[in-house]
């Protein structure tokens, strides 16, 4: 341990945030109080957030049926509070504060009242139920999501001439991108003609401001959680720059690490203490836009993620702080590059697998001698369609399995014989995203526009699909200890726990706009621990079923 504290000194950037909770949810209440309103009396499904002045960490439980809330002792220190609810269509009446003593419970009921504002409101997920068109004419919406939400979209007055030009700008920016860091990619054909985009453009204009100051169509929204979905407790750790992205997540040993998507950094946090120890990740490519993507543990305990566009693999040792750097080859690295993903057994014949976005290049190097392969597994694919590669991850004979992003399909390349093998997802358009594959070469893959998780049987070469509630958008999925699947998307704030075996699901509202991403579990604890990064927030999310 003395070691871990110290590389935190010689290596990184420290940071200690205020305020260590501690994160066992037992014992008596510490705040406790009662939602209703004049609409509805006792209101149920009510995020309700508690943050200790300067605080960098925010506690939340949700209502019950009978509108009470209680916030466990061991979670809110003495001290004043400030008390902030979620309920779509509701706004909390006059400000909510609260005095937390030690050794007795605070009581503050909460009175809400309509809102005078419902479209700040929406999620993505229910402005999308509200747009008029059909599901073909939303679905490239779905892009639009990784760097910002649709509020800037619906909000607009551009009309269809004017909306090719912004979709075309649009597309010339990185995916690290976000509104208050945006950043381009240095390859123009990444950016269609204007004149390309006049299909999608004319939608947008039809559910936009552009020919009136109000919308035309009715504002849907999604139900507020029930029952055993009420039953949680979720706490947000602020980051420290709002430029932060953690993207993807992985729990180890207590800690917390991700990969910032927008910044040069690989990160650990440590949620006993609060401590956030940051590691510089090397800019190979000034200039470029700069993030790390993946991030994965190899069997001997060592970190690997890629760079996206500053063309490199980096492998980061936990013990020492040291990252090793396996930049792709010259022969290879153009402007157009964009390396994702990883995939790791290289313990099985010493190489290490990823891919280019920009060309659907699937890339191998020799850790021994750095030399690069590379292999164009798309056009085995003969669909006569247009089709992209998504994730790329290594099964336990360092096959690599490739996700098809825009129709649908798995893929496999055979680590020896180099064979090429396409599996079509039994849902049309599913655009396969990220992939787990367990110790048994079972592959869960997410459906992001199919909406469903797939579990694929690579024995049988059988896939196995479960739905998800409408408009989830799955990013990545994981299974925990007890084989239930956890997972959420960049659209309803919602966080899915589905029971494969009873069909039976849980939604647990976030108390922010959380983009999800990557997800982890935390099998240590009991019940099991949710992890997740808000990627346009700066926070770490923890979610806590009590049950």
């Amino acid at each position: 341990m003395q070691s871990r504290l110290k590389l935190g000194l010689a290596a990184s950037a420290a940071f200690v945030f205020l305020q260590a909770v501690p994160v066992q949810a037992a014992g008596p209440a510490a705040l406790t109080g009662q939602v209703t309103s004049a609409a509805e009396g006792a209101m149920e499904g009510v995020v309700v957030t508690a943050r200790k002045t300067g605080s960098k960490t925010a506690i939340s439980v949700i209502s019950d049926a009978q509108g009470h809330f209680s916030f466990p002792a061991d979670r809110l220190e003495p001290g004043d509070y400030s008390i902030k609810i979620r309920a779509v269509g509701y706004d909390l009446d006059g400000k909510a504060t609260a005095n937390v003593a030690k050794d007795k419970a605070a009581n503050v009921d909460l009175k809400l009242d309509k809102t005078k504002d419902l479209p700040r409101q929406l999620t993505n997920a229910e402005w999308m139920m509200s747009m008029p068109g059909s599901e073909e004419q939303k679905a490239p919406l779905l892009n639009c999501t990784s760097c910002h939400t649709y509020q800037r979209i619906v909000r607009s007055t551009h009309d269809v001439e004017e909306w090719m030009h912004v979709i075309s700008r649009m597309q010339g920016y990185a995916a690290v991108s976000q509104p208050i860091k945006p950043q381009r990619v240095m390859d123009p054909a990444r950016a269609a003609a204007p004149e390309q985009n006049r299909k999608f453009a004319e939608f947008l204009a039809t559910v936009n401001l552009s020919s009136s100051d109000t919308w035309k169509y009715e504002l849907k929204t999604l139900a507020r959680p029930k029952g055993e979905s009420t039953k949680v407790i979720i706490t947000e750790y602020d980051l420290p720059r709002a430029t932060t992205e953690p993207h993807d997540i992985i729990v180890k040993d207590g800690d917390v690490w991700y990969s910032d998507f927008g910044e040069l950094y690989i990160s650990k946090f440590d949620p006993k203490t609060l401590k956030l120890t940051e590691y510089p990740t090397k800019e190979f490519k000034p200039g470029f836009p700069v993030g790390n993507l993946d991030l994965e543990v190899a069997k001997d305990g060592t970190f690997w993620f890629d760079t996206m566009y500053q063309a490199a693999l980096g492998n980061l040792d936990p013990k020492t702080g040291d990252i090793k750097w396996y930049p792709l080859g010259q022969e290879f690295n153009d402007f157009k590059v964009q390396m994702n993903f990883v995939g790791l057994r290289h313990d099985i014949d010493g190489k290490v697998w990823t891919k280019n976005v920009a060309t659907g290049d699937i890339f191998r190097v020799d850790l021994a001698s750095q030399n690069w392969e590379r292999f164009q597994p798309l056009k085995e694919l003969k669909n006569g369609k247009h089709n992209t590669i998504y994730q790329v991850a290594s099964d336990s004979q360092n096959n690599l399995w490739m996700a098809e992003f825009v129709n649908g399909y798995l893929g496999k390349i055979d680590a020896k014989t180099l064979k090429v093998t396409w599996y079509p997802v039994p849902t049309p358009n599913a655009r396969a995203r990220r992939m787990v594959i367990d110790d048994h070469d079972q592959i869960l893959v997410t459906e992001y526009r199919g909406n469903k998780l797939a579990m694929f049987d690579t024995k049988t070469e059988k896939f196995t699909e479960y739905s998800l509630p409408p408009l989830t958008f799955p990013y990545r999925a994981k299974a925990d200890k007890n084989g239930e699947i956890w997972t959420g998307g960049m659209s309803t704030d919602r966080i899915v726990r589905y029971n494969p075996k009873t069909g039976k699901t849980f939604e647990y509202l976030m108390p922010d706009d959380v983009n999800v991403r990557s997800v982890d579990i935390d099998n240590s604890t009991t019940p099991v621990s949710f992890w997740t990064g808000s990627n346009h927030g700066a926070a770490l999310v923890k979610v806590e079923p009590l049950d």
